[in-house]
């Protein structure tokens, strides 16, 4: 067997194009559309699903330039590689590490919930039990081989469409046929009926957007899984292409025919509106099923952020911006030594959430927020770099291009700057402008170390 652990990059393209496809609706359907829409919902009322259409367009046009820069050179670094090359090195190492953390503290949050769900068949069993039984299972399935990641993401994004498929099914048989409503058609009037189309007004609106925008995190995925694709020329474009179809059925419609089927004052923050559905056609354990739902999907979250954090830690150090060590890989291609101690790290998570009080582990997550939007906002401005470039004749242009740019870079730079001022009117959430300039703080001395010891050697 070969000794693969000294080449630069050695990952192996064994993710198919299937693999690829759930990837990308796996990363942007997620709990938050099953147990989170309601809140979204009770804020808006049923302008949200403009919201979800605006979203989606902006989502889909940075999809769009991440896929450009993938085609130009698909690493698993991706937008971190990309943010070193064509804005600098501090922009790469800021990315680097703050994606890195994002998906930790997703990982933390979604292993912990885990233990939550698992609670409503077995309740006599401590939280902390599945949730560690769940983070080793994730940790062998990503120490094994990466098609085994693809294998597995792919089954639990499944379960997620076929749930919302099920339901926009049902759903519309409530609306023209009146099945579980007493023979009565619903119709569409409840989604102008209760107060009118935009019942909280347009601040209302307004005020959702960065729920309906944290909603899609994950998305981005596609761009670290690049390094590891067997075709990505085609494999690539193919998914991105359908990322903003997929958005309208699955959150845009499935939203239409709950809000069609239930006046939204009606809507229980604490309920599922899946859950709603489903029971009032008589579908036994509704409840059972969307838990186990939303289970798989954290799950498929939490297998997300090994799978991620792992590759971001690999690049980093094959940058020399992380330890030397975590840039080897295993002989069957897998960078064993970032996923250990990224999976190390969602351990300390677990307990963490055991040991500190709420508040203070909702000021770690709050990191998540951040890192979103500074990823995605790192993809707007590389790709606007990289067109400069190519204007320039300096490198040549994919065939797979983002349209409009820059003009579209601008739009979308724009909204998410939208986005972060959003984050100061809501209370749970203003906590992310205090932490994120305090992380950027502690990444800005830790870059000066690395800069002073590179220059140094």
């Amino acid at each position: 067997m070969s000794n693969k652990k000294n080449q630069p990059e050695t990952l192996s393209r064994e993710l198919q194009s299937r693999h690829i496809q759930l990837i990308a609706i796996g990363g942007a359907i997620g709990v938050g559309l099953f147990l989170g829409s309601a809140s979204a919902i009770k804020t808006a009322g049923p302008a949200i699903l403009i919201n979800y259409i605006v979203a989606g367009l902006i989502i889909f046009l940075i999809m769009r330039a991440l896929g450009e820069l993938v085609l130009y050179k698909p690493v698993s670094g991706s937008f971190s590689t990309y943010a070193s090359e064509f804005i600098g090195e501090w922009a790469g190492f800021f990315t680097g590490w703050t994606y890195w953390f994002m998906w930790v503290v997703i990982g933390m949050a979604e292993i912990t919930a885990v233990g939550k769900y698992v609670n409503l068949w077995f309740p006599r069993i401590d939280n902390w039990i599945p949730a560690l039984i769940s983070l080793v299972f994730i940790y062998l399935i990503n120490m094994i081989a990466v098609k085994v990641f693809g294998e597995v993401e792919f089954w639990f994004a499944l379960i997620k469409v076929v749930t919302i498929i099920v339901l926009i099914l049902v759903g519309l048989l409530i609306i023209f046929t009146g099945i579980g409503n007493y023979g009565q058609a619903t119709g569409f009037s409840n989604l102008w009926s209760h107060g009118g189309f935009f019942p909280e007004g347009f601040s209302g609106m307004l005020l959702s957007l960065q729920m309906v925008m944290f909603a899609f995190i994950g998305v981005e995925l596609i761009g670290v899984t690049a390094g590891e694709a067997k075709d990505p020329d085609t494999t690539i474009p193919k998914a991105i292409d359908s990322v903003i179809w997929r958005i309208l059925i699955f959150y845009v419609g499935s939203l239409t025919v709950i809000l069609a089927i239930y006046p939204w004052i009606r809507l229980d923050e604490n309920v599922s509106p899946f859950v709603l559905t489903f029971e009032k056609v008589g579908i036994p354990g509704a409840a059972m099923i969307i838990n186990f739902v939303v289970l798989t999907a954290a799950l498929s979250s939490c297998n997300s952020g090994v799978f991620s954090s792992g590759r971001m830690l690999f690049n980093l150090s094959q940058l020399k911006q992380a330890p030397k060590g975590f840039q080897t890989v295993n002989h069957r291609s897998i960078p064993a030594k970032a996923i250990t101690i990224s999976t190390f790290f969602l351990l300390i998570g677990v307990a963490l959430n055991y040991f500190i009080p709420e508040k203070a582990f909702a000021y770690i997550t709050s990191i998540g927020t951040v890192g979103a939007v500074w990823t995605w906002m790192i993809i707007m401005f590389a790709h606007l770099q990289y067109h400069k470039k190519v204007k320039a004749g300096k490198i040549k242009r994919s065939h797979f291009q983002m349209p409009g740019a820059p003009f579209t870079n601008w739009i979308v730079i724009l909204f998410l700057a939208a986005v972060i001022v959003l984050l100061a009117f809501d209370s749970e959430t203003r906590i992310a402008l205090i932490v994120g300039p305090i992380w950027f703080i502690i990444l800005a001395i830790g870059y000066q170390m690395v800069k002073r010891k590179k220059d140094a050697n």
